[in-house]
């Protein structure tokens, strides 16, 4: 099985083409949705985060927007939460490509954000990147509910420069040009990956 390590900065249009992989009978695994399992009451990342950040835990377990004001008061934080998370979500993607492999499939994709960022490049077998001109990114992510201009510059400065994610993908996907010129470019991946024109390796 083939696996896809999809990537993009914040704005770019990577979640939508998850979907367009999904639409293709693809599995998609998003990083973004397991992190949000992970902060519900009960799992098994809430209590080492209510011990290590005190006061973000409440009865939906825990609350992302204390949690995010911590971190833009104290972003040196970030590493102690990444430290809890980023195992927990690595576990849960194995578990769904052992899943998604016993099932058969042809390929899977691992929507992960910071693909490149935290060196999880080396666990798949074709980094595909979304791209799309800056402007259009600034335009797109503006445009979210409760976002402001230094929620948007300290996401930026987490992220990896779009051209340096460009540079390292196996492929890019750009988003600018409209939603069916990007399902056109998804199935011609998938297409290519079910000809056997990709080899997966071995994964550690």
């Amino acid at each position: 099985m083939i696996v896809i390590g999809l990537t993009g900065s914040i704005g770019m249009g990577k979640t939508e083409t998850g979907k367009l992989f999904a639409a293709e009978a693809i599995p998609v695994s998003d990083a973004d949705t397991i992190v949000h399992q992970l902060y519900q009451p009960g799992s098994a990342a809430t209590a080492a985060i209510a011990a290590a950040f005190p006061g973000t835990l409440g009865p939906s377990g825990v609350d992302r927007s204390t949690l995010a004001a911590w971190l833009a008061a104290h972003p040196h934080d970030f590493a102690t939460l990444e430290a809890i998370v980023h195992p927990l979500v690595r576990q849960a993607q194995q578990a769904f490509l052992k899943t998604r492999s016993a099932e058969g499939h042809a390929a899977a994709v691992l929507d992960i954000p910071l693909l490149f960022e935290t060196g999880r490049a080396r666990d798949v077998d074709l980094t595909l990147t979304v791209s799309a001109p800056a402007a259009l990114q600034r335009q797109r992510v503006m445009a979210r509910p409760g976002m402001t201009e230094a929620k948007f510059n300290a996401i930026l400065s987490r992220q990896m420069p779009d051209a340096e994610k460009r540079r390292r993908a196996d492929a890019v996907l750009d988003s600018s040009k409209g939603l069916a010129a990007a399902a056109l470019d998804v199935n011609h991946i998938v297409t290519n990956i079910r000809a056997g024109k990709f080899h997966a390796r071995n994964h550690s």
